[in-house]
């Protein structure tokens, strides 16, 4: 249940600071997501472990979006959104609005126009068709090291995003980040598209995104993002469709990432990563939840010497989720990944993969890891 302040609050609080006018019929919504739990490792670096964590299950999170009536069927809308810790209080990166800050405009008949801090068309449109998305089980639930970003673990700076209006179920979008960087248009830039379509219980969505983060060893501070295995070129593409049937639903969803000088045991490997996620949810009540998903992940890496690795994950998530309310819940959930196959060793040789459960605390020192978590969730 959102926080909505009128015209008359929105003068009296603290948001004045930031310059935000108020206008006849415009409002301002708070809203966010609250996460923490214990949770138990089997191997991290060796050892078994608890921890008293945020974000493991999902994002922890809170924002400010507001719009205000152009008239004519225009609105000018805005989001302020800031992801942080709630074991100790700190912002994810550093930067205060570090998910999403951006204005725009936006046309109930021509779709929206938006600038700033945005995610891409991976996130919008694939992201929504896999676990993390369906059931907020985010980082449990990503794919291994992130590589699609279907985790939104980032997002693009200095962008420019559309996003069409709905035509029949029907709807598409794009998003281009600025490199900023003077004498270098390439150097740091990013761009993506995407599109979907609904039909009753159906969804399909389709989505194509490209970030350069170092071009020619020149590293750009102004870039449009920064992934999470580095290189210089990232490429993503995937499909994916969920289907509602009853209480519950069921989906399946393939992306393709391919990275060009990335860091993964070595520096400036060409990487890539299949993904193939099969998920569901159901509801055994009105208040209790089941979910889960499993995805297989093929990797491949060349460029360090003449071997070659292949790495692979078996990655499986099962999540209970009891509602106590409509804004709060307590959940326990449970990840288990084998990894195969060999990764390069800070060199030109090869050893064998480990597991590595995206959003813990560390890399196991065996093909398997297990983690266990019990907590709570709380939206406003």
């Amino acid at each position: 249940m959102n926080v909505k302040f009128n015209k008359k609050l929105v003068v009296a609080a603290a948001l004045s600071a930031f310059g935000i006018a108020a206008h006849a019929q415009s409002s301002v919504t708070l809203y966010g997501s609250l996460d923490a739990g214990i949770a138990y490792v089997n191997n991290a670096g060796g050892h078994s472990d608890w921890l008293q964590s945020s974000s493991l299950l999902s994002n922890t999170y809170f924002g400010l979006k507001g719009a205000e009536d152009l008239g004519g069927g225009l609105k000018a809308i805005f989001k302020l959104e800031s992801g942080f810790s709630l074991s100790n209080g700190g912002f994810s990166n550093g930067s205060m609005f570090n998910r999403q800050a951006y204005v725009g405009i936006q046309s109930a008949q021509y779709g929206t126009v938006t600038l700033g801090k945005q995610y891409d068309s991976v996130v919008d449109y694939l992201s929504p068709l896999s676990l993390a998305g369906q059931a907020g089980v985010v980082n449990l639930a990503a794919h291994p090291y992130n590589n699609d970003n279907i985790g939104a673990q980032y997002s693009i700076n200095n962008a420019i995003k559309y996003e069409s209006a709905n035509y029949a179920g029907f709807h598409f979008g794009g998003l281009y980040g600025f490199s900023n960087d003077p004498g270098q248009f390439s150097n740091g830039r990013a761009w993506s598209v995407g599109a979907g379509y609904s039909a009753g219980p159906l969804t399909v969505a389709a989505a194509y995104d490209q970030t350069n983060t170092d071009i020619n060893g020149t590293t750009n501070s102004n870039a449009a993002a920064t992934t999470l295995l580095g290189g210089d070129v990232k490429r993503t593409y995937g499909v994916g469709a969920t289907y509602a049937f009853g209480p519950g639903t069921a989906g399946v969803l393939y992306t393709h990432t391919r990275i060009q000088g990335a860091s993964f045991g070595v520096t400036g490997l060409n990487a890539r990563f299949d993904n193939i996620e099969v998920n569901g949810t159901y509801s055994l009540t009105p208040a209790l939840a089941i979910v889960g998903n499993y995805t297989f992940t093929y990797g491949k890496t060349t460029g360090a010497g003449t071997n070659s690795s292949d790495p692979k994950w078996h990655s499986a998530t099962l999540a209970l989720d009891y509602s106590l309310s409509k804004r709060t819940d307590v959940y326990v959930a449970g990840a288990y990944q084998h990894a195969s196959g060999n990764v390069y060793d800070n060199g030109t040789d090869v050893i064998g993969n480990t597991a590595n459960i995206a959003g813990l605390i560390g890399n196991s020192t065996t093909q398997n890891q297990v983690a266990a978590t019990v907590g709570m969730r709380h939206r406003f």
